[in-house]
């Protein structure tokens, strides 16, 4: 099997579609198994120590769904890689946006059960439900402009030896996905078997960006040999960075983290709009040549 097949068994159609309705339907069980194991605490039929903070509110049921869905998500993002890289850094943005949700959820969940200051935690959930709204708003932003958006040079030869390369990449980065996933499930079970309860975002997560900004960045240096145009360099040394401010804000708690994610979308959508702008000025300018060019050779 070459690349090109490994690409479409792995992140094709066919597979997309199944792995989406697996998706789905171990979403909806978790959610209920999940639900079950919240509903024998809750009757004291269930005292075990480890489970405890993933089970003393309803409201945790939520947590695996989300997870699970999550994980979808993620394969989504790798498989939009080679489309474009703006589509590729709308996609971030809804994992993160699904991100922080399942933390406002785990957040509301812990209110009333720990014995911090519920004032403190309405202030930061409502912090993050502003997180979220931006987010939000960031990643259908990224969905407008870029499905009308056109790249006239997708019938070059060299744009399409690069969607080749980068079809490649993301074929191993999906290889990369499912071993972070592991070695990250698999650390995270040993550290509940040892006693250590805490449900953090930067489980999976954290390593996963970190090999994104990887894969990212090896995107930018191959395109210099395919991409001459510096404002589209510029624009993918920004979207860049606004993974990495993604990366710092997914391994940094409380409100720095979601001053971080902030900044991250505010950096990626002026990103975006100055890349736009750019190019309607430039089709502006090249419409105007041309006219001034017919004007002239007609009279």
């Amino acid at each position: 099997m070459n690349l090109s097949g490994f690409h479409e068994l792995v992140l094709g159609q066919s597979t997309d579609k199944v792995l989406r309705e697996l998706a789905i339907n171990f979403a909806i069980i978790g959610f209920f198994v999940h639900l079950f194991f919240c509903l024998l605490y809750d009757f004291g039929s269930l005292e075990s120590i480890e489970l405890i903070p993933f089970i003393d509110s309803y409201l945790d049921a939520l947590y695996t769904p989300f997870s699970i869905i999550l994980a979808y998500e993620v394969y989504e993002l790798i498989r939009a890689i080679p489309e474009s890289f703006s589509n590729s850094i709308g996609k971030q943005f809804e994992v993160v946006t699904l991100l922080v949700v399942r933390d406002i959820f785990k957040n509301l969940s812990d209110i009333g059960v720990s014995d911090a200051s519920i004032d403190s935690d309405v202030a930061f959930i409502a912090m993050e439900g502003l997180v979220f709204v931006l987010l939000f708003a960031t990643s259908l932003y990224f969905r407008s402009q870029t499905a009308i958006s056109v790249d006239i040079n997708q019938q070059d030869e060299s744009i399409r030896v690069f969607v080749i390369q980068k079809k490649h990449l993301a074929s191993g980065l999906a290889i990369v996905y499912v071993l972070v996933a592991i070695y990250s499930f698999t650390s995270w079970l040993m550290g509940v078997l040892d006693g250590e309860t805490s449900l953090s975002r930067t489980v999976f997560f954290s390593n996963f960006f970190t090999w994104l900004i990887v894969s990212d960045i090896i995107i930018l240096l191959v395109s210099y040999k395919h991409i001459l145009d510096f404002p589209q360099l510029a624009r993918n040394t920004g979207f860049i960075l606004s993974t990495v401010v993604i990366r710092v804000g997914i391994g940094t708690p409380g409100y720095t983290g979601a001053v971080l994610f902030i900044l991250s979308a505010s950096l990626a959508v002026c990103v975006l709009r100055l890349t736009i702008h750019s190019d309607s000025t430039n089709v502006t300018t090249k419409k105007d040549i041309v006219q001034s060019t017919n004007m002239k050779n007609t009279s």
